[in-house]
């Protein structure tokens, strides 16, 4: 008999009616108001409609909007601040069942009829398994019409004993619409209200994560995350794939893929190896295939079996049914448990059988990411799996695994995008396979500008397959190329100060880390021409290079709309107004990342490796120009629910008048930061030379660079003090005629042609006229726009 009900760890809190007054209903319809914004519409012929919770909507209790009905002989209509919907009460259809977006952008574009194609700017996919290029996206909340909708009529459905169950057949419709118009942090944010929010992540997964498919034994794993600390880039996340267990030694019992036994050739002590590990700073994530059950050759099988009353002597397969409590409950317990108990940290579930299962309309993949996160949460753990996105609501269970990329330009072209367009679904933590899976060319430049991306990317995780040539590890590249991935591999490190903030803002306050330009300026038509660059937090936009370079220049550009303001590249200090387009330039030593003015960019110093810890000694990047302020988020990496978490909040602010910025004594308990610590304050976009005083007092100052003064602060965390430069700064792009020599020094081009342009770009004359001139002497195109964004920088 098969068990029903399932433990306490497997249930989660849910509020699936909706609050007194919110609705309005009919024999056969009914409207619940669950926002200004946000209405569902259900449709049920038999009059039955679905109070439980699906697995888009857990939570249906939500304060109730103001909202009027009008109740005509002919039509029913809806009324919010937000949206006007018009209903007449039968059957839905595009004739009788119409929402109309109120507000600045209503028009014939911002309306919505029953059996309407998705307007929305779309959300996510299920997988880019052996995509070469561009895959159909889901539905996301946000659209440029300001309405979309997500159909969750063929959704499962959450029991309030925590298991799970399927709708009734017959002829219903569950349908959610976001009439949001413009406003597409508002829509996010009933997303987040209805479906619940994204957890909050280990601050070790915010660092560099080592995958790759490849037959390692214990000694080989280790000795290469040795070198890996002797090259000087370290990992926090150890990734070991299927070759763990058992793999072609079973033959008897079928495929080798699913396996939960470690394979004693390579790992003689496995205990031993994950310790080994710990030792080393890194946490542990097995692959797993969980398809085709526990077979008899498992070291768990008795157990499984008798766990589920069979007889293990028999040594038949018990088949996966992840439909099943008690299979489940011995998934865990048996399988899973004994595993973590020796080491293992969290799991990395690469399920590719499909949406099927036993019971039709339960989706397998829903149900190992559910309650394999729950699981991984019990004891007050800090919640972790790492599997394949599978519908909305997938959020509240990272990290997200996108699947075996193809190894090409296409791929890598797609995945800005991609990443960033999954926040329109709430699907804030993508990890992508860095440098493709499978297949391709090698191309040493492809693999170097997908490290970079993967620096400016919710998670950095390097993966390759198993053939031997296609490997990631740096020293297997030229020596410029191997600088610049090791280059990239520690800024990732020095980031996670300022990801791990935007962690905690995303699980508190609902903003993912990555977001498309849009959602700043969603009235102007250029932010959604430039799809590839997105926010990054905060302060920070990111331009990723994803094409290759280009033969005269050597450089990689990239077209992209700024928004308005100041915005300042942290690593070359160039300065460009936003408000328009612009054509980015770089070398393969980096990709562009521009601080906004005002912006304030806390780093670990260059010599804190460890991204598992709270440093003693951060840098703090301040870009002048505008007022702006930071509060950087630190705590001891314990508990989930971030009001509980051990908090520490360092509050920096930049003051543009007096051009100083301020630090804040820390604000929490002891023990989570260190007692005293170092700080780098650096200024972007200032002359050498530029005087900074320490809480009042010039003190001499270390330069770091054009474009960059720099002094060292030491003081107790609990101390507050102040560095300032001088009233009103203005950045500017420094030294722009050594600027332009380099790139008309390094340009494949004639000797003769490149003092002709060096010497008109260096004249004493206005920019326009150089220009003009330059263009006249018609450089190759590439050229001609490098030195364009050089000579119009600010």
């Amino acid at each position: 008999m098969q068990k029903t009900g399932v433990d306490a760890r497997f249930q989660v809190p849910l509020s699936p009616l909706p609050a007194e007054g919110a609705v309005v209903q009919g024999d056969r319809f009914r409207l619940t108001v669950l926002a200004d914004g946000l209405v569902r519409i259900e449709w049920a012929e038999d009059g039955v409609f679905e109070d439980r919770a699906s697995t888009l909507a857990l939570h249906r209790d939500l304060p109730v909007p103001a909202f009027r009905v009008v109740e005509g002989d002919e039509v029913l209509e809806v009324i919010t601040d937000r949206f006007h919907l018009t209903y007449d009460r039968r059957r839905p259809s595009a004739n009788g069942l119409k929402v109309d977006a109120r507000g600045a952008i209503s028009g014939w574009h911002s309306s919505w009829r029953f059996g309407d194609a998705d307007a929305s700017l779309g959300g996510t996919a299920r997988t880019l398994d052996m995509a070469d290029g561009r895959v159909p996206l889901g539905p996301g909340v946000v659209a440029r019409g300001g309405i979309s909708v997500l159909d969750d009529s063929a959704s499962f459905l959450f029991t309030d004993d925590g298991w799970v169950g399927v709708r009734p057949e017959g002829d219903r419709f569950d349908l959610y619409v976001f009439a949001f118009g413009h406003d597409f942090a508002g829509a996010l944010a009933a997303f987040y209200a209805l479906s619940g929010g994204q957890p909050l992540l280990p601050r070790w997964a915010l660092g560099n994560w080592w995958s790759r498919y490849h037959r390692y034994s214990a000694d080989e794993y280790l000795a290469l995350l040795d070198r890996f600390d002797r090259e000087g880039v370290r990992f926090s996340v150890a990734v070991i794939d299927m070759d763990w267990h058992r793999v072609d030694s079973v033959p008897e019992f079928g495929s080798g893929w699913t396996g939960y036994s470690w394979e004693r050739s390579l790992f003689p002590d496995p205990e031993g190896f994950l310790t080994a590990l710990h030792e080393r700073g890194l946490r542990i994530t097995l692959n797993v295939h969980p398809a085709d059950g526990v077979r008899g050759f498992e070291d768990a099988y008795a157990d499984m079996a008798r766990a589920l009353g069979r007889d293990p002597e028999d040594g038949l397969p018990i088949a996966f049914d992840i439909t099943d409590p008690a299979f489940l409950e011995a998934y865990f317990d048996v399988l899973h448990h004994r595993l973590e108990d020796e080491g293992v940290d969290f799991w990395w579930l690469d399920w590719q059988q499909g949406p099927y299962s036993r019971i039709a309309g339960i989706d397998p993949l829903w149900m190992l990411n559910h309650f394999h996160f729950l699981d991984s949460g019990r004891g007050g753990r800090r919640p972790l799996t790492f599997s394949r996105y599978a519908g909305p609501g997938s959020h509240r269970y990272p990290v997200g695994f996108s699947g075996d990329t193809v190894v090409s330009w296409a791929s890598l072209d797609f995945q800005p995008e991609f990443t960033a367009t999954a926040s329109n679904i709430g699907y804030g933590w993508w990890s992508h396979d860095v440098g493709g899976h499978l297949w391709g060319t090698r191309d040493d430049e492809l693999t170097l500008r997908w490290v970079q991306l993967g620096v400016w990317s919710p998670i950095l995780r390097l993966h390759s397959s198993n053939n031997p040539f296609l490997a990631k590890e740096p020293w297997a590249f030229p020596a410029e190329t191997r600088t610049a991935i090791d280059e990239a591999l520690r800024l990732r490190v020095r980031l996670v100060p300022y990801l791990h903030t935007m962690n905690r803002r995303a699980a508190e306050e609902g903003v993912p880390l990555v977001l498309p330009l849009y959602y700043d300026a969603p009235a102007e038509a250029s932010a959604y021409a430039s799809p590839n660059v997105f926010r990054f937090g905060s302060e920070l936009v990111v331009a990723p290079i994803t094409r290759p370079r280009d033969a005269v220049t050597l450089q990689g550009d990239v077209t992209a709309w700024l928004p308005p303001g100041t915005w300042i590249d942290v690593a070359t200090t160039i300065v460009h107004e936003g408000g328009r387009s612009v054509r980015l330039h770089r070398d393969d030593t980096g990709v562009p990342a521009l601080l906004r003015a005002g912006g304030i960019l806390p780093l670990a110093a260059e010599h804190e490796t460890d991204a598992t810890v709270n440093p003693a000694h951060l840098e703090v990047l301040v870009a002048p120009g505008a007022d702006g302020a930071f509060t950087l988020v630190e705590d001891d990496g314990t508990g989930t629910a971030p009001d509980t978490v051990p908090t520490v909040r360092t509050a920096l602010r930049w003051d543009q008048a007096t051009g100083t910025l301020h630090v804040a004594a820390a604000d929490g308990p002891a023990g989570v930061v260190p007692e005293t610590r170092t700080w780098t304050v650096t200024v972007l976009g200032l002359p050498a030379g530029t005087a900074l005083l320490v809480d009042g007092e010039e003190r001499p100052i270390t330069d770091q660079g054009v474009g960059r003064v720099s002094i060292a602060v030491t003081r107790d965390a609990t101390e507050a003090f102040t560095v300032g430069v001088g009233a009103d700064p203005q950045p500017a792009t420094q030294d722009v005629p050594t600027r332009v020599f380099a790139l008309l020094n390094a340009a494949q081009h004639p000797y003769e042609a490149k003092a002709e342009l060096w010497r008109v770009a260096s004249a004493d004359r206005p920019v326009a006229s150089r220009l003009a001139e330059l263009q006249a002497l018609n450089p190759p195109e590439p050229l001609l726009a490098a030195l364009t964004e050089l000579l119009t920088a600010r």
